[in-house]
């Protein structure tokens, strides 16, 4: 991974320092679709970059007719998988608008997944479509032994993609998301499932970041002393672990994985741990994600905050 030193300005865009990602999103903004086809074909046998690209490409793609036209005219695993894509993202878009279309949309975004899964079991990203669903109304299922809380939730659905990649990213991730409370869920049956997954993970995964996902997703600028909650003594130690067996390994990936690294750095910053804080602000170089900083303000300026904090150069002011 070589995310590429800071030039003065943040790159906002998801693709990241995906070349060829950011190459496809232009041409489905453009109306074409061979660039979106060649690099979902390409990632068959690597389903966190599959699950990744086609989510991007599908939020480039959702607000036009390409996904259909390119199922019409050319009909393949890939047009399917994007079909499926989009329609999880009109269905959500929907259903955290309190639209009336909603249901319908809902019910198009669940035959669209079980296309795309048709035309490649294999894949677990229709599945880890159908688990964003399921926080719309999914089905709750019982839950397994070892959660204090025992929430039901898409248990069997989430068992199911866990069959065909044990620990994909994205499938945990929207697993949790059922159990936000803003998608009906409770704090206490949060904390179980975030805790419950990250400790399952090998201590070197991604994982293992889930708790502050669901600590960024509690917090309350309104509770007495909440941002200090990240200096605790066990949240440190939670992010000091993650620090120091997780972070060493983005060297090795493919692409900067700059949401997941996101998260690390605010912790860090959080607990006031700017040394290590700016190492992994360097790491992901320019390129920024929305998530967490957003929940604190203006992600620009908590981010722009940060990095001055860690002595890193910042954007001139516009």
């Amino acid at each position: 991974m070589a995310a590429g030193s800071f030039e003065g300005h943040y790159v906002w865009h998801p693709a990241a320092d995906d070349r060829e990602l950011a190459r496809a999103c232009t041409d489905v903004r453009a109306g074409r679709y061979l660039g979106a086809h060649n690099v979902l074909e390409e990632t068959r046998g690597d389903y966190e970059l599959r699950a990744h690209r086609s989510l991007v490409l599908a939020s480039e793609a959702a607000d036009s007719d390409l996904a259909e036209r390119w199922m019409a005219e050319e009909p393949g695993p890939e047009a399917a998988l994007l079909g499926a894509r989009v329609a999880m993202i009109r269905a959500l878009r929907m259903a955290d608008a309190g639209d009336a279309r909603a249901d319908a949309l809902l019910r198009i975004a669940q035959a669209a997944c079980v296309r795309a899964a048709r035309l490649l079991p294999q894949d677990p990203t229709p599945w880890v479509a159908q688990l964003a669903l399921a926080r719309i109304d999914g089905p709750r299922d019982p839950a397994p032994r070892g959660l204090l809380t025992a929430p039901p939730g898409p248990w069997q659905m989430f068992a199911h993609v866990l069959r065909l990649d044990p620990w994909h990213r994205e499938a945990h991730h929207r697993f949790l998301a059922c159990f936000f409370t803003r998608h009906g869920g409770s704090a206490s049956a949060r904390w179980d499932v975030a805790s419950f997954l990250s400790h399952r993970a090998p201590a070197t995964s991604a994982l293992r970041l889930l708790p502050l996902v669901a600590l960024v997703e509690d917090y309350d600028p309104n509770v007495l002393l909440a941002d200090h909650t990240w200096q605790q003594p066990q949240w440190a130690a939670t992010v000091l672990g993650i620090y120091h067996n997780w972070f060493p390994q983005v060297a090795g990936y493919r692409f900067t994985p700059v949401l997941d690294l996101a998260y690390l750095a605010h912790a860090l910053f959080m607990a006031k741990r700017e040394f290590e804080a700016r190492e992994v602000l360097t790491a992901m170089g320019p390129y920024a994600s929305r998530m967490p900083w957003s929940a604190f303000g203006d992600p620009g300026e908590q981010l722009t905050r940060a990095r001055k904090s860690c002595g890193l150069p910042t954007p001139a002011p516009a």
